[in-house]
Parts: C-alpha cells; sequence; structure tokens
C-alpha cells in the first residue's frame, strides 16, 4: 500500500470542486422552494438577526455592502425582505417580510431533505468528520466561526 506523506495537487482545487459538488446537491433540492441556496441563506441570516443596517449585516457575512445589495434586490423584488427607515434619515434597516418568513419556512424544508440526503449519501460520521475539519481548518487559518447556514 502507497501511504503519501504530502499532499498531492492542490488543496484549492479539491476544496473548490467539493464546493461545487454540495452547492449541485443543495441547489437542486432548494430550487424547488423558488430559491437559489445563496438565497435561502440570505433569509436565515436576517430571520436569526432580525431587522438590522446593511452594513452590519454585509459585515456578519464576510461580504461587501454592494455584494450584499446586489444578492438582497431580488428578495426585496419578490416582497420577501423589506428595506426600511432606520433610526436617523440616513439609515436604512433590512428584515424579513411575512411572505419571506412563510418563503424561508418552505425553503428550509427543502433544505433538511438536501440535508439528509447528503448525510444518507456521505454518511453521518463522514460529515461530522469534515464539519470538524472544516471547523479547525478556519480556526487555524484565523477565520472566525461561521453560524449554521439553517439554525
Amino acid at each position: 500500500m502507497d501511504i503519501q506523506t504530502k499532499p498531492r495537487g492542490c488543496t484549492s482545487f479539491k476544496v473548490r470542486q467539493l464546493m461545487r459538488r454540495l452547492s449541485q446537491h443543495y441547489d437542486a433540492e432548494v430550487s424547488q422552494s423558488g430559491l437559489k441556496t445563496t438565497q435561502y441563506s440570505l433569509l436565515s441570516h436576517l430571520k436569526r438577526l432580525g431587522a438590522t443596517r446593511p452594513v452590519d449585516f454585509a459585515a456578519e457575512l464576510k461580504m461587501t455592502a454592494s455584494t450584499l445589495s446586489r444578492n438582497l434586490q431580488p428578495l426585496i423584488a419578490a416582497g420577501w425582505v423589506a428595506q426600511t427607515a432606520g433610526a436617523d434619515a440616513r439609515s436604512r434597516l433590512v428584515a424579513l417580510t411575512p411572505e419571506g418568513e412563510d418563503k424561508w419556512r418552505e425553503a428550509q424544508h427543502h433544505w433538511k431533505t438536501a440535508q439528509q440526503k447528503l448525510n444518507a449519501l456521505l454518511g453521518v460520521e463522514r460529515v461530522l468528520a469534515l464539519h470538524l475539519l472544516i471547523d479547525e481548518s478556519l480556526e487555524l487559518l484565523g477565520t472566525e466561526d461561521a453560524p449554521d447556514c439553517a439554525d
């Protein structure tokens, strides 16, 4: 048996390849709700945070304000997210609308199905090990823990 003593290939490529496969898996299920997985994630974070300033929301998600604004526009247009006046004339808040809560609930059902299918495909032990490896790697790389996407 050939025991590898050092990694072969590009770690970045391997991680991106895994991410593409995982994204396809979740997108196939979550899209049945009419949302992209990234949109479901935004709704989930807004549900957890409540009404929040876009600048704070962008910081929470580790993305630029312009990227967040672009990603929120379809959700605002659909009536799932509302943008309202904040504490003063210059500030704004974003929050889920009641329709957004309903859409989140519908998508969450599909997300849970995707997670259960992934657990069955890979095995719960492998998924737990993957989570642990990711969390440890993020810690070593100096990245703050990201909140769970569906909690």
